[in-house]
């Protein structure tokens, strides 16, 4: 006979002697608690899982007396529990009391439960409770628009899709052999694996992270985490070493600090303008992307920028940085072509800090325009959470209206029946009566020759340059500086001029309509003052900036001075001798070799002859000149 037979048998036996074995189980409970100790049958453990397949499925869940489930007491509860294991006995129990547990509420008995349960949940009694904690962690306002695809963040892979993967090649081959700008500073050092990281692609010769930055957790505020960018202590000190040096205009010792902090942010950001003035364009992008680079190598593991739930502000002080070098970042990508990873780059942008301190919700239509991202576009302008309408702003009235146009074509050419929105010649219409000044901005701008557009600003309506609002004239002058390469288009040209003339035909017959758009400019911009005056038009810029070498020496100390200002990082120390690795001359601007040739780590051939200050100075190494 099996065992499970055995104990069906057994347990008629004891349903017809039932008086007899409770007074039996009874009393030896009883002996059992007065001795302290419970006799415990392991085996039982592997007999309660084949019981369920019996006649114990309709059972109910085992309960322990109320006096008995009390929070401090929990060995006590456990110690119990373990001595009534044989079921048999239970559930008899169970059968004889279940009347009184009746009368007295089946409720009083689960509340202890409850209460343990919150007492050992990590998000205590009240969220336990409530479930509201959770919820408001898993609920981010608006993460869904500005989320991050890592697969666009690539400038390269973008540039292989448009160019291909052999024409990348062998650009990246004639860069590594004949490019100069990529030799590392104090000659190769062993190449190494670097970390991977999302927003660039780390060079083997770029120096290990030293780990000089950290980020912590603030806490949850909104459904959004916040967190804050840390400095070590020789993070701090080289920071004052950057400060003594930028006070005197010396780029000498800013340089000479990245010799010993090669990931100290400012001076990298400092070298990077220096670069982008002198016209090497490469070095510059190169410090912007070591940048990136130490500032994602300091992420916390909870910081998931990607998904749209986290915030950086701008208002911490060791937070600003990441903003600068993301802008600049993206403005290096749009110089490339590669508009679909600065539209990811931009959006990544705009939500680490809902203020957006650096404009970037004026130049992301831009970009998804020239990404051809028009959907994505629509669903941000309707998804997007902000005081006013993104439709009041200037770059949106019209980016908008372009939009809608090439949605129209691709949904006519696709068949697709009409869609109920407004059409593109309507919210052009709208962006003209919104806004007319920008009409005359960017015919002087683009610029449109013909005829009709002489004709269109004979109109009154078209012939200021300004609307008096200085947060709204500001704006016009950024859109325009930023998104008039668009206009050269001739579908686009045609789009404007037909809502133009139009507007013209409407005012004709009803002047009444200039008031009120009127009324709705003073109404979305009603303050006094330019609240984006913090907003350089030049930042928005498509044009490569150039400075002279006379302005150029700001960045420069007198070189007859030494170059250090007081408490400068250079006088820890100086490079070993010979360990400077040749710079190549050839083949570049001379100016940009002049002023290079005054940085610390410059070395354009060997010391033997002492002529190397006099071809330093003429922009030449030896044998060249």
């Amino acid at each position: 006979m099996s065992g499970r037979m055995l104990k069906k048998v057994l347990r008629e036996q004891e349903e017809e002697h039932g008086h007899v074995i409770e007074s039996e189980s009874e009393g030896e409970e009883e002996s059992q608690q007065l001795n302290g100790k419970a006799k415990f049958n392991p085996f039982d453990l592997l007999n309660d899982d084949g019981d369920n397949d019996d006649d114990h499925q309709g059972d109910e869940p085992e309960t322990v007396d109320e006096h008995l489930v009390v929070v401090p007491e929990l060995k006590t509860k456990v110690g119990v529990a373990s001595t009534n294991n044989q079921k048999s006995k239970k559930k008899k129990k169970k059968k004889n009391k279940e009347a009184s547990y009746s009368s007295s509420g089946a409720s009083n008995v689960e509340k202890p439960l409850d209460v343990i349960l919150e007492s050992i949940s990590l998000d205590g009694p009240e969220k336990a409770s409530s479930g509201k904690g959770c919820e408001n962690l898993a609920k981010p306002c608006a993460p869904s628009a500005l989320q991050v695809d890592p697969k666009y963040l690539n400038a390269e892979n973008e540039l292989r899709r448009i160019f291909g993967s052999k024409v990348v090649k062998s650009f990246e081959k004639h860069e590594r052999s004949g490019g100069s700008s990529r030799m590392v500073r104090g000659g190769r050092r062993a190449a190494h694996i670097p970390r991977k990281t999302i927003l660039v692609t780390a060079s083997e010769h770029w120096h290990r992270w030293d780990g000089s930055l950290s980020m912590e957790f603030l806490g949850v505020i909104d459904g959004y985490h916040h967190f804050r960018y840390v400095h070590s202590s020789s993070y701090l000190q080289a920071q004052r070493a950057f400060e003594a040096a930028k006070a005197t205009h010396d780029i000498n010792g800013i340089a000479s600090i990245l010799l010993y902090s090669p990931y100290h942010l400012d001076s990298l950001i400092t070298m990077a303008e220096y670069y982008k003035f002198s016209g090497e364009h490469q070095i510059s992008a190169e410090l912007i992307s070591k940048c990136l680079y130490a500032l994602e190598c300091a992420w916390n593991p909870m910081f998931t920028p990607l998904q749209g739930n986290c915030q950086l502000k701008y208002s911490h002080e060791t937070n600003k940085p990441l903003f600068t070098v993301l802008f600049t970042h993206m403005r290096n990508m749009d110089r490339r072509g590669c508009h679909r990873s600065a539209l990811e780059v931009c959006k990544l942008l705009l939500s680490l800090d809902s203020d957006d301190p650096m404009g970037a919700m004026f130049c992301i239509d831009y970009f998804s325009l020239r990404a051809e991202e028009y959907a994505w576009l629509e669903r941000f302008s309707e998804e997007y959470k902000s005081d006013n309408s993104l439709w009041l702003f200037p770059n949106f009235s019209y980016s908008l209206a372009i939009c809608r146009l090439y949605l129209e074509k691709e949904e006519s050419s696709k068949g697709a029946p009409e869609n109920a929105k407004s059409t593109s010649a309507d919210l052009m219409k709208q962006a003209l009566m919104l806004h007319p000044s920008v009409l005359k901005k960017l015919v002087e701008k683009v610029p449109l020759k013909d005829k009709v557009w002489a004709q269109i600003l004979k109109n009154p309506y078209f012939q200021a340059d300004q609307v008096g609002i200085p947060s709204l004239d500001h704006l016009i002058n950024i859109y325009v500086e930023r998104n008039f390469l668009l206009w050269r288009l001739p579908d686009l040209q045609d789009l404007l001029r037909d809502a133009a003339q139009l507007v013209i035909e409407t005012l004709r017959h009803d002047s009444s309509e200039k008031n009120d758009w009127a009324c709705v400019r003073k109404e979305a911009f009603s303050s006094e003052k330019n609240e984006y005056a913090h907003l350089l038009v030049s930042d928005f810029s498509l044009s490569v900036p150039t400075a002279p070498p006379e302005v150029l020496q700001q960045f420069l100390g007198d070189p007859r001075e030494g170059g250090h200002a007081p408490g400068n990082v250079a006088n820890v120390g100086n490079p070993v001798e010979g360990a400077h690795a040749p710079r190549d001359v050839a083949n570049r601007n001379a100016i940009a070799v002049l002023l290079e040739s005054f940085l610390p780590w410059a070395h354009y051939g060997d010391r033997n002859g002492g002529g190397e200050e006099e071809n330093q100075q003429n922009g030449q190494g030896p044998g060249n000149g």
